[in-house]
Protein backbone atom coordinates (compact mmCIF):
# COMPACT_ATOMS: atom_id res chain seq x y z
CA UNK A 1 0.00 0.00 0.00
CA UNK A 2 1.31 3.27 -0.80
CA UNK A 3 2.37 5.98 2.17
CA UNK A 4 -0.89 8.07 2.71
CA UNK A 5 -0.18 11.58 3.01
CA UNK A 6 -1.19 13.00 6.85
CA UNK A 7 -3.51 15.84 6.79
CA UNK A 8 -2.18 18.92 8.71
CA UNK A 9 -4.07 21.21 10.54
CA UNK A 10 -4.78 24.99 9.74
CA UNK A 11 -2.89 26.86 12.10
CA UNK A 12 0.93 26.34 11.53
CA UNK A 13 1.77 27.00 14.78
CA UNK A 14 0.59 23.96 16.36
CA UNK A 15 2.68 21.80 18.06
CA UNK A 16 1.97 18.66 16.13
CA UNK A 17 3.25 20.50 12.79
CA UNK A 18 6.12 20.95 14.16
CA UNK A 19 6.69 17.28 14.54
CA UNK A 20 8.14 14.83 12.22
CA UNK A 21 5.86 14.89 9.40
CA UNK A 22 5.80 10.88 8.43
CA UNK A 23 2.72 9.51 8.80
CA UNK A 24 2.34 6.98 10.95
CA UNK A 25 -0.46 4.21 9.60
CA UNK A 26 -2.32 1.89 11.28
CA UNK A 27 -2.84 -1.08 8.99
CA UNK A 28 -5.50 -3.99 10.49
CA UNK A 29 -5.21 -7.39 8.63
CA UNK A 30 -3.73 -8.97 6.29
CA UNK A 31 -1.27 -6.37 5.76
CA UNK A 32 1.56 -5.20 7.52
CA UNK A 33 1.07 -3.57 11.11
CA UNK A 34 3.87 -0.78 11.85
CA UNK A 35 4.12 -0.89 15.29
CA UNK A 36 2.08 2.08 16.90
CA UNK A 37 4.30 2.87 19.93
CA UNK A 38 6.05 6.40 19.91
CA UNK A 39 8.70 8.10 21.80
CA UNK A 40 7.23 10.56 25.01
CA UNK A 41 6.65 13.94 24.29
CA UNK A 42 6.50 13.43 20.14
CA UNK A 43 3.65 13.93 18.27
CA UNK A 44 2.85 12.72 14.82
CA UNK A 45 0.41 12.34 12.20
CA UNK A 46 -1.69 9.26 12.51
CA UNK A 47 -4.00 7.50 9.62
CA UNK A 48 -5.91 4.39 9.63
CA UNK A 49 -6.67 2.32 7.32
CA UNK A 50 -7.97 -1.45 6.73
CA UNK A 51 -6.79 -3.54 4.08
CA UNK A 52 -9.18 -5.23 2.22
CA UNK A 53 -8.46 -8.65 3.73
CA UNK A 54 -9.85 -7.30 6.79
CA UNK A 55 -13.08 -6.28 5.83
CA UNK A 56 -13.64 -9.48 3.44
CA UNK A 57 -13.04 -11.34 6.51
CA UNK A 58 -15.59 -9.21 8.70
CA UNK A 59 -18.31 -9.66 5.76
CA UNK A 60 -17.74 -13.41 5.68
CA UNK A 61 -17.92 -14.16 9.47
CA UNK A 62 -20.98 -12.22 9.54
CA UNK A 63 -22.72 -14.15 6.70
CA UNK A 64 -21.53 -17.34 8.82
CA UNK A 65 -23.28 -16.91 12.16
CA UNK A 66 -25.06 -19.01 13.27
CA UNK A 67 -28.60 -17.79 14.78
CA UNK A 68 -30.29 -18.95 17.62
CA UNK A 69 -34.00 -19.59 18.14
CA UNK A 70 -36.31 -15.87 17.93
CA UNK A 71 -36.68 -14.86 21.62
CA UNK A 72 -40.17 -16.10 23.89
CA UNK A 73 -41.59 -13.20 23.79
CA UNK A 74 -43.20 -10.29 21.81
CA UNK A 75 -41.29 -7.51 23.09
CA UNK A 76 -37.73 -6.55 24.37
CA UNK A 77 -37.82 -7.83 27.82
CA UNK A 78 -35.19 -10.74 26.96
CA UNK A 79 -32.63 -8.46 25.06
CA UNK A 80 -32.40 -7.76 21.98
CA UNK A 81 -34.27 -8.99 19.20
CA UNK A 82 -33.75 -11.68 16.84
CA UNK A 83 -35.81 -9.56 13.72
CA UNK A 84 -33.27 -6.19 15.11
CA UNK A 85 -30.17 -7.97 14.99
CA UNK A 86 -30.45 -10.07 11.80
CA UNK A 87 -32.11 -6.40 10.40
CA UNK A 88 -28.60 -4.66 11.04
CA UNK A 89 -26.38 -7.72 9.93
CA UNK A 90 -27.89 -7.34 6.63
CA UNK A 91 -27.28 -4.07 6.09
CA UNK A 92 -23.73 -4.65 7.66
CA UNK A 93 -23.12 -7.45 4.86
CA UNK A 94 -25.13 -5.90 2.31
CA UNK A 95 -25.10 -1.96 2.25
CA UNK A 96 -22.29 -1.02 4.64
CA UNK A 97 -19.65 0.42 3.52
CA UNK A 98 -16.17 0.95 5.96
CA UNK A 99 -14.73 3.24 3.67
CA UNK A 100 -16.67 5.98 3.41
CA UNK A 101 -16.49 6.55 7.65
CA UNK A 102 -12.41 5.60 6.97
CA UNK A 103 -11.88 8.74 5.10
CA UNK A 104 -14.39 10.79 7.16
CA UNK A 105 -12.16 10.06 10.06
CA UNK A 106 -8.73 10.64 7.95
CA UNK A 107 -10.17 13.69 6.14
CA UNK A 108 -9.88 15.76 10.38
CA UNK A 109 -6.10 15.71 11.14
CA UNK A 110 -5.39 12.73 13.48
CA UNK A 111 -2.31 12.05 15.88
CA UNK A 112 -0.68 9.65 18.44
CA UNK A 113 1.29 10.66 21.07
CA UNK A 114 2.56 8.54 24.19
CA UNK A 115 0.82 9.91 27.54
CA UNK A 116 1.96 7.95 30.13
CA UNK A 117 3.67 5.42 28.88
CA UNK A 118 0.79 4.68 26.77
CA UNK A 119 -0.09 6.11 23.02
CA UNK A 120 -2.51 7.90 22.61
CA UNK A 121 -4.47 8.63 19.63
CA UNK A 122 -6.66 11.89 18.88
CA UNK A 123 -8.20 14.29 16.41
CA UNK A 124 -6.69 17.87 16.66
CA UNK A 125 -8.59 20.52 14.79
CA UNK A 126 -7.78 23.64 14.67
CA UNK A 127 -9.89 26.84 13.74
CA UNK A 128 -9.16 29.74 11.53
CA UNK A 129 -10.11 32.31 13.66
CA UNK A 130 -8.02 34.17 16.37
CA UNK A 131 -8.91 33.56 19.80
CA UNK A 132 -10.76 30.05 19.50
CA UNK A 133 -11.55 28.40 22.52
CA UNK A 134 -9.20 25.36 22.96
CA UNK A 135 -11.80 22.26 23.86
CA UNK A 136 -11.04 18.50 24.21
CA UNK A 137 -13.95 16.23 24.53
CA UNK A 138 -14.24 12.55 25.42
CA UNK A 139 -16.36 9.86 24.27
CA UNK A 140 -17.43 7.12 26.31
CA UNK A 141 -18.13 3.17 26.03
CA UNK A 142 -19.56 1.94 23.40
CA UNK A 143 -18.69 5.05 22.04
CA UNK A 144 -15.78 6.22 20.00
CA UNK A 145 -14.42 9.42 17.71
CA UNK A 146 -16.87 8.60 15.30
CA UNK A 147 -19.32 9.49 18.15
CA UNK A 148 -18.30 12.91 18.12
CA UNK A 149 -17.45 13.71 14.31
CA UNK A 150 -21.09 15.58 13.48
CA UNK A 151 -19.37 18.35 16.02
CA UNK A 152 -16.48 19.55 14.55
CA UNK A 153 -17.49 21.53 12.02
CA UNK A 154 -19.87 23.43 13.86
CA UNK A 155 -17.34 24.10 16.43
CA UNK A 156 -14.37 24.79 14.88
CA UNK A 157 -15.67 26.82 11.80
CA UNK A 158 -19.03 28.38 13.40
CA UNK A 159 -19.65 31.17 11.09
CA UNK A 160 -20.63 28.53 8.53
CA UNK A 161 -22.88 26.60 10.69
CA UNK A 162 -25.31 29.32 12.49
CA UNK A 163 -22.56 30.86 14.69
CA UNK A 164 -20.02 33.99 15.27
CA UNK A 165 -16.14 33.95 15.38
CA UNK A 166 -16.65 34.29 18.73
CA UNK A 167 -17.80 31.08 19.00
CA UNK A 168 -14.87 28.90 17.90
CA UNK A 169 -13.49 26.20 19.16
CA UNK A 170 -10.36 24.10 18.76
CA UNK A 171 -11.39 20.49 19.07
CA UNK A 172 -9.80 17.79 20.58
CA UNK A 173 -11.34 14.13 20.48
CA UNK A 174 -8.79 11.35 22.15
CA UNK A 175 -9.32 7.50 21.89
CA UNK A 176 -9.65 6.53 25.19
CA UNK A 177 -7.20 3.92 26.47
CA UNK A 178 -8.38 0.49 25.31
CA UNK A 179 -10.70 2.04 22.81
CA UNK A 180 -10.26 2.37 19.16
CA UNK A 181 -6.95 3.73 17.59
CA UNK A 182 -4.90 4.38 21.12
CA UNK A 183 -2.79 1.72 23.22
CA UNK A 184 -4.16 -1.24 25.23
CA UNK A 185 -3.53 -0.96 28.57
CA UNK A 186 -1.22 -4.36 29.87
CA UNK A 187 -1.51 -3.68 33.45
CA UNK A 188 -4.00 -2.29 35.38
CA UNK A 189 -4.41 0.71 36.78
CA UNK A 190 -6.39 2.98 33.57
CA UNK A 191 -9.49 4.07 35.35
CA UNK A 192 -11.24 7.64 34.85
CA UNK A 193 -9.13 9.31 37.04
CA UNK A 194 -5.80 8.41 35.30
CA UNK A 195 -7.48 8.86 31.96
CA UNK A 196 -8.67 12.55 33.15
CA UNK A 197 -5.02 12.64 34.32
CA UNK A 198 -3.55 11.91 30.42
CA UNK A 199 -5.99 14.19 29.22
CA UNK A 200 -4.99 17.09 30.93
CA UNK A 201 -1.39 16.39 29.87
CA UNK A 202 -2.55 15.83 26.59
CA UNK A 203 -3.76 19.26 26.15
CA UNK A 204 -0.52 20.44 27.56
CA UNK A 205 1.47 19.11 25.16
CA UNK A 206 -0.80 20.78 22.38
CA UNK A 207 0.24 23.91 23.81
CA UNK A 208 -2.75 25.63 25.63
CA UNK A 209 -2.67 27.34 28.54
CA UNK A 210 -6.11 27.34 29.14
CA UNK A 211 -8.79 24.92 27.67
CA UNK A 212 -12.49 23.69 28.73
CA UNK A 213 -14.01 19.95 28.48
CA UNK A 214 -16.90 18.06 27.78
CA UNK A 215 -17.86 14.41 27.87
CA UNK A 216 -20.66 11.48 27.70
CA UNK A 217 -20.90 8.47 29.44
CA UNK A 218 -17.31 7.41 30.42
CA UNK A 219 -16.09 10.62 29.30
CA UNK A 220 -18.39 12.59 31.65
CA UNK A 221 -16.66 11.09 34.57
CA UNK A 222 -13.89 11.39 32.92
CA UNK A 223 -14.07 15.26 32.31
CA UNK A 224 -15.84 15.19 35.79
CA UNK A 225 -12.45 14.18 37.14
CA UNK A 226 -10.85 16.89 35.00
CA UNK A 227 -12.93 19.39 37.20
CA UNK A 228 -11.86 17.56 40.30
CA UNK A 229 -7.67 18.07 39.51
CA UNK A 230 -8.22 21.71 38.31
CA UNK A 231 -5.01 22.48 37.08
CA UNK A 232 -4.73 26.06 36.25
CA UNK A 233 -5.48 26.17 32.68
CA UNK A 234 -8.61 24.80 33.29
CA UNK A 235 -11.50 27.03 32.71
CA UNK A 236 -14.71 24.72 33.06
CA UNK A 237 -16.12 21.25 32.26
CA UNK A 238 -19.39 20.27 30.28
CA UNK A 239 -21.06 17.28 30.89
CA UNK A 240 -24.47 15.33 29.26
CA UNK A 241 -24.51 12.83 31.86
CA UNK A 242 -24.11 14.60 34.96
CA UNK A 243 -22.49 12.82 38.13
CA UNK A 244 -25.46 14.49 40.24
CA UNK A 245 -27.85 12.05 41.69
CA UNK A 246 -27.86 12.58 45.58
CA UNK A 247 -25.81 9.69 46.86
CA UNK A 248 -28.29 8.34 49.50
CA UNK A 249 -31.17 8.57 46.64
CA UNK A 250 -28.59 6.59 43.95
CA UNK A 251 -28.31 3.99 46.63
CA UNK A 252 -32.02 3.50 47.20
CA UNK A 253 -32.73 3.58 43.15
CA UNK A 254 -29.63 0.63 43.04
CA UNK A 255 -31.25 -0.94 45.65
CA UNK A 256 -34.82 -0.92 44.09
CA UNK A 257 -35.96 0.97 47.70
CA UNK A 258 -37.73 3.83 47.63
CA UNK A 259 -36.07 7.27 47.75
CA UNK A 260 -34.70 7.94 51.40
CA UNK A 261 -35.72 11.99 50.60
CA UNK A 262 -38.91 13.36 49.34
CA UNK A 263 -38.44 14.70 45.59
CA UNK A 264 -40.34 16.65 43.53
CA UNK A 265 -42.11 15.71 40.09
CA UNK A 266 -39.43 16.02 38.30
CA UNK A 267 -36.75 14.26 40.47
CA UNK A 268 -39.17 11.44 40.75
CA UNK A 269 -38.99 10.92 37.13
CA UNK A 270 -35.24 10.95 37.00
CA UNK A 271 -34.87 8.77 39.74
CA UNK A 272 -37.59 6.38 38.36
CA UNK A 273 -35.76 6.42 35.33
CA UNK A 274 -32.37 5.31 37.16
CA UNK A 275 -34.05 2.92 38.83
CA UNK A 276 -35.47 1.31 35.74
CA UNK A 277 -31.57 1.02 34.42
CA UNK A 278 -30.40 -0.42 37.44
CA UNK A 279 -32.88 -3.20 37.75
CA UNK A 280 -33.14 -4.22 34.09
CA UNK A 281 -30.05 -2.81 32.10
CA UNK A 282 -27.27 -2.82 34.35
CA UNK A 283 -26.08 -6.08 33.59
CA UNK A 284 -23.65 -5.36 30.50
CA UNK A 285 -21.87 -3.41 33.05
CA UNK A 286 -21.99 -6.08 35.62
CA UNK A 287 -20.27 -8.37 33.68
CA UNK A 288 -17.71 -6.38 32.23
CA UNK A 289 -17.04 -4.84 35.93
CA UNK A 290 -16.85 -8.19 37.12
CA UNK A 291 -15.38 -10.24 34.29
CA UNK A 292 -14.67 -8.36 31.20
CA UNK A 293 -11.95 -10.80 29.98
CA UNK A 294 -14.61 -13.58 30.08
CA UNK A 295 -16.12 -12.06 26.78
CA UNK A 296 -14.09 -13.42 24.25
CA UNK A 297 -17.07 -13.77 21.84
CA UNK A 298 -16.73 -9.77 21.17
CA UNK A 299 -13.23 -10.74 19.34
CA UNK A 300 -14.76 -13.56 17.65
CA UNK A 301 -18.11 -13.07 16.46
CA UNK A 302 -19.04 -9.51 14.74
CA UNK A 303 -22.79 -10.21 15.72
CA UNK A 304 -22.03 -10.82 19.36
CA UNK A 305 -20.15 -7.77 19.63
CA UNK A 306 -22.57 -5.87 17.57
CA UNK A 307 -26.01 -7.27 19.87
CA UNK A 308 -23.60 -6.58 23.22
CA UNK A 309 -22.81 -2.78 21.58
CA UNK A 310 -26.74 -1.94 20.90
CA UNK A 311 -28.17 -3.02 24.41
CA UNK A 312 -26.43 -0.75 26.26
CA UNK A 313 -29.55 0.81 27.68
CA UNK A 314 -33.27 0.25 26.77
CA UNK A 315 -33.67 4.22 25.69
CA UNK A 316 -30.92 4.28 22.84
CA UNK A 317 -31.86 0.37 21.92
CA UNK A 318 -35.21 1.17 21.05
CA UNK A 319 -34.00 3.72 18.56
CA UNK A 320 -31.85 1.66 17.00
CA UNK A 321 -34.64 -1.30 16.77
CA UNK A 322 -36.66 1.78 15.00
CA UNK A 323 -33.56 2.86 12.64
CA UNK A 324 -33.49 -0.64 11.78
CA UNK A 325 -37.25 -0.11 11.47
CA UNK A 326 -36.69 2.41 8.80
CA UNK A 327 -37.38 5.66 10.95
CA UNK A 328 -35.39 8.63 10.07
CA UNK A 329 -33.89 9.61 13.97
CA UNK A 330 -31.08 11.17 15.14
CA UNK A 331 -28.87 8.17 14.59
CA UNK A 332 -28.20 6.38 11.05
CA UNK A 333 -27.99 2.99 10.21
CA UNK A 334 -24.26 4.10 9.11
CA UNK A 335 -23.64 5.47 12.72
CA UNK A 336 -24.17 2.43 14.20
CA UNK A 337 -22.37 0.31 12.38
CA UNK A 338 -19.79 2.68 11.44
CA UNK A 339 -18.92 2.46 14.96
CA UNK A 340 -19.84 -1.82 15.53
CA UNK A 341 -17.15 -1.46 12.62
CA UNK A 342 -14.52 0.18 14.38
CA UNK A 343 -14.34 -1.77 17.56
CA UNK A 344 -14.50 -4.85 15.35
CA UNK A 345 -11.69 -3.83 13.46
CA UNK A 346 -9.57 -2.59 15.94
CA UNK A 347 -10.22 -5.24 18.10
CA UNK A 348 -11.34 -3.36 21.23
CA UNK A 349 -14.70 -5.07 22.79
CA UNK A 350 -12.59 -6.94 25.69
CA UNK A 351 -9.95 -3.95 26.02
CA UNK A 352 -12.71 -1.17 26.20
CA UNK A 353 -14.93 -3.36 28.30
CA UNK A 354 -12.09 -3.78 31.18
CA UNK A 355 -12.81 0.23 32.23
CA UNK A 356 -16.00 -1.19 34.29
CA UNK A 357 -13.28 -3.58 36.25
CA UNK A 358 -11.10 -0.57 36.50
CA UNK A 359 -13.82 2.01 37.67
CA UNK A 360 -13.97 2.39 41.58
CA UNK A 361 -16.63 5.69 41.27
CA UNK A 362 -20.59 5.15 40.81
CA UNK A 363 -21.48 6.59 37.44
CA UNK A 364 -23.82 9.24 38.66
CA UNK A 365 -23.31 10.34 42.13
CA UNK A 366 -21.57 13.84 42.40
CA UNK A 367 -17.30 13.59 42.38
CA UNK A 368 -16.76 17.16 44.46
CA UNK A 369 -16.46 19.15 41.31
CA UNK A 370 -16.03 22.86 42.20
CA UNK A 371 -15.07 24.46 38.57
CA UNK A 372 -17.70 26.27 36.28
CA UNK A 373 -19.99 23.37 34.88
CA UNK A 374 -22.30 23.49 31.54
CA UNK A 375 -24.93 20.89 32.14
CA UNK A 376 -26.79 19.53 29.11
CA UNK A 377 -29.94 17.56 29.97
CA UNK A 378 -31.80 14.93 27.85
CA UNK A 379 -35.33 13.04 29.14
CA UNK A 380 -34.15 9.65 28.04
CA UNK A 381 -30.86 10.21 29.66
CA UNK A 382 -30.03 6.77 32.21
CA UNK A 383 -30.21 9.40 34.62
CA UNK A 384 -32.02 12.92 33.32
CA UNK A 385 -30.67 15.25 35.71
CA UNK A 386 -32.67 17.92 37.41
CA UNK A 387 -31.47 21.75 37.84
CA UNK A 388 -31.62 21.00 41.72
CA UNK A 389 -30.07 18.04 41.12
CA UNK A 390 -27.31 19.82 39.25
CA UNK A 391 -27.21 22.95 41.71
CA UNK A 392 -26.60 20.82 44.30
CA UNK A 393 -23.74 18.75 42.86
CA UNK A 394 -21.88 21.45 40.60
CA UNK A 395 -21.94 24.63 42.86
CA UNK A 396 -19.99 26.24 40.09
CA UNK A 397 -22.89 25.13 37.71
CA UNK A 398 -22.74 28.02 35.03
CA UNK A 399 -25.14 26.84 32.61
CA UNK A 400 -28.11 24.08 32.58
CA UNK A 401 -29.93 23.08 29.57
CA UNK A 402 -33.01 20.70 29.60
CA UNK A 403 -33.73 19.38 25.96
CA UNK A 404 -36.88 18.16 24.95
CA UNK A 405 -35.68 15.27 23.05
CA UNK A 406 -32.27 13.31 23.22
CA UNK A 407 -31.11 10.57 24.90
CA UNK A 408 -27.54 8.95 25.85
CA UNK A 409 -25.52 9.47 23.21
CA UNK A 410 -25.90 13.09 22.71
CA UNK A 411 -23.36 14.36 20.71
CA UNK A 412 -24.15 11.65 18.05
CA UNK A 413 -27.75 11.95 17.80
CA UNK A 414 -28.37 15.72 18.93
CA UNK A 415 -25.31 17.28 17.51
CA UNK A 416 -26.94 20.81 17.25
CA UNK A 417 -28.01 21.12 20.76
CA UNK A 418 -25.04 20.09 21.86
CA UNK A 419 -23.14 22.66 20.05
CA UNK A 420 -25.01 25.18 20.88
CA UNK A 421 -25.06 24.28 24.79
CA UNK A 422 -21.08 24.83 24.21
CA UNK A 423 -21.24 28.09 22.50
CA UNK A 424 -23.88 29.26 25.43
CA UNK A 425 -22.29 27.25 28.34
CA UNK A 426 -19.08 28.64 27.60
CA UNK A 427 -19.36 32.03 26.68
CA UNK A 428 -18.98 33.85 29.51
CA UNK A 429 -15.27 32.02 30.11
CA UNK A 430 -14.09 33.51 27.22
CA UNK A 431 -12.71 36.64 28.05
Amino acid sequence: MAEPTAPTPTNTDSPAQKAETDTQTFVVGGGTQPEPHVEEGSIRPFEFRATDEDLADLKRRIAATRWPERETVNDDTQGVRLDTIQKLADYWLNQHDWRKVEARINSYPNFVTEVDGLDMHFIHVKSKHEGALPLIVTHGWPGSVIEQLKIIDPLTDPTAHGGTEDDAFDVVIPSMPGYGFSGKPISPGWGPERIATGSIELMKRLGYDRFVASGGDWGALVTDFIGVQAPPELLGIHTNMAGAIPAAVNAAALAGAPSPEPLDEEEQQSFDHVSFFYKHGLGYALEMGNRAQTLYGLADSPVALASWIIDHDIWTYRQIARVFDGETLGLTKDDIVDNITLYWLTNTGVSSARLYWENKFAFFEPKGVKVPVVVSAFPEEICPCPRSWAERAYPGLLYYQQHPEGAHFAAWEQPQAIVEDLRNGFRSLRT
